[in-house]
């Protein structure tokens, strides 16, 4: 699974041999299976982590009973709790996979350590913050200008790897719409 992460990195930097050799040694596979949680609410967050293979979803449940998706990481994407894992503070979300799903876990002590022998490395990480950052503030506004016709046309757009492989009602908590609006959405666009 390794080879995958080496894969992703070596798209986006360029790195010696002898930096991948550091980057595995701390390495950890994780392997989920589907419906197991990576991270639970109240837990504290304490990883880095890299999807290598299936689906994870982040969200939280409110004092109905009622989840919010926060995000959906798939392979070649993070997963994880910045809050809980910057301020260390216990989680208010919970990580749960969707699929089998295996993982490549970073502790953030060895990442750090990452970081400052690698500093082309932290480059990089810095630069999937901003992105990350940047990604969240569209989605608030998206959330707050467009109407749930045209958020579920842009998630299908933004995400057409993701539409298919994660139930409608998962989207419409994911657009914070409900299941019943998002079904009406469907019917209408099939119409046109």
């Amino acid at each position: 699974m390794f080879k995958v992460f080496e894969d992703y990195l070596s798209e986006k930097i360029s790195l010696s041999p002898q930096d991948f050799e550091l980057i595995q040694s701390v390495a950890v596979i994780k392997k989920l299976r589907k419906h197991q949680y990576l991270l639970q609410e109240g837990d504290i967050w304490t990883y880095k982590a890299f999807v290598c293979q299936g689906l994870l979803r982040s969200f939280r449940t409110d004092d109905k009973g009622v989840d919010h998706i926060i995000q959906f990481s798939i392979e070649n994407w993070w997963a994880g709790d910045i809050e809980s894992g910057s301020l260390g503070h216990p989680s208010k979300n919970n990580i749960e996979a969707l699929e089998p799903t295996t993982l490549l876990l970073f502790s953030s002590k060895d990442f750090e350590m990452l970081e400052t022998k690698i500093p082309v490395f932290k480059d990089f990480v810095t630069a999937l913050i901003s992105q990350s950052y940047i990604a969240s503030q569209n989605r608030v506004h998206d959330n707050i200008s467009m109407n749930s016709e045209e958020r579920y046309s842009k998630f299908l757009k933004t995400y057409p790897q993701i539409a298919n492989r994660v139930p409608q009602h998962m989207i419409a908590s994911y657009l914070g719409i409900s299941a019943e609006t998002l079904s009406r959405i469907r019917k209408q666009i099939q119409k046109k």
